[in-house]
């Protein structure tokens, strides 16, 4: 199982957002991460309209967390953010060419492995992932980021 990168920036900005005690901007968490600014906006406004941050626009505006970091689950984030979960071509009803389909055994496998897959990140909030906040923030703010970011 691989997410999009889509779903990793998403991560991306809950974790950032995590780690500050203020609003942060989609351009700091550009510089930070090397990820381009339009593709962040695109997963903040998704994360926004799924209910996991509040982006504020304008002067004194950002992006902040909508509820604690215990209350939000990696499982819902992912499910939200993730177009699909087709992790082969017979999870595609549409598109399915395989022609065993009918008497396949992995394909029973394969949910298996999705379902425990997402029942792991269903058991892991964003606090516990960013319970190293201080080398988060260290490994953000490094001089290799810092270099990264004023070439940006």
């Amino acid at each position: 199982m691989q997410l999009t990168n889509y779903t990793e920036y998403a991560l991306r900005v809950l974790i950032y957002s995590a780690l500050h005690d203020r609003r942060a901007t989609i351009q700091e968490m550009s510089c930070a991460y090397g990820i381009s600014k339009n593709h962040l906006m695109k997963v903040v406004h998704q994360l926004s309209q799924h209910g996991w941050i509040v982006a504020t626009r304008g002067r004194g505006g950002g992006i902040r967390l909508a509820r604690p970091p215990e209350a939000i689950s990696l499982g819902a984030v992912v499910r939200d953010m993730e177009p699909h979960f087709h992790i082969a071509g017979c999870f595609n009803e549409a598109t399915n060419q395989c022609p065993i389909t009918p008497a396949c055994g992995l394909t029973g496998v394969l949910h298996e492995a999705l379902e425990a897959f997402l029942a792991a990140l269903d058991q892991c909030s964003l606090a516990d992932v960013t319970r190293r906040k201080s080398a988060l923030i260290q490994l953000l703010t490094s001089p290799t980021t810092l270099r990264a970011q004023s070439q940006a």
